[in-house]
């Protein structure tokens, strides 16, 4: 989507790690503690590519991509992860997210969940905009 419209898209992550399952919190963390230095999305790509997910794998992931180790579990603990962590699940709960992955163009959740549907709804928002 971001190639076929690199002017009009732009892509927010909001992360909602589920109770029911202990290492997504953890994950969740690790993720934006990575964001720190630079490297949010090469680390969730590993994440959701890895076929079990705890702490040692999360570590892995972190030295893989040659993180500074300290300043990563430093970030993993702090308030201000914590803080960006909680901000995500209360806008995932005003918006009535109710699992995951949820997608939403513009405020719209997709019916069809296909390129072909997204980029429908894009192309409907731009003649919005534009006033066509």
């Amino acid at each position: 989507m971001l190639e076929k419209n690199p002017e009009t898209v732009k892509i927010v992550f909001k992360n909602m790690p589920l109770k029911f399952h202990k290492s997504a919190e953890p994950a969740a963390r690790a993720a934006l503690a990575a964001g720190e230095q630079g490297k949010f999305w090469e680390f969730h790509d590993k994440l959701f590519a890895a076929k079990k997910l705890n702490a040692a794998v999360i570590k892995e992931i972190a030295t893989d991509l040659e993180l500074d180790m300290v300043r990563f579990e430093n970030d993993m603990k702090s308030s201000k992860i914590r803080s960006k962590l909680q901000q995500d699940l209360i806008d995932a709960k005003k918006a009535g997210v109710t699992g995951t992955p949820t997608i939403f163009i513009n405020g719209r959740i997709p019916k069809q969940r296909s390129l072909q549907g997204f980029q429908a709804i894009i192309d409907d928002e731009l003649k919005k905009i534009s006033g066509q």
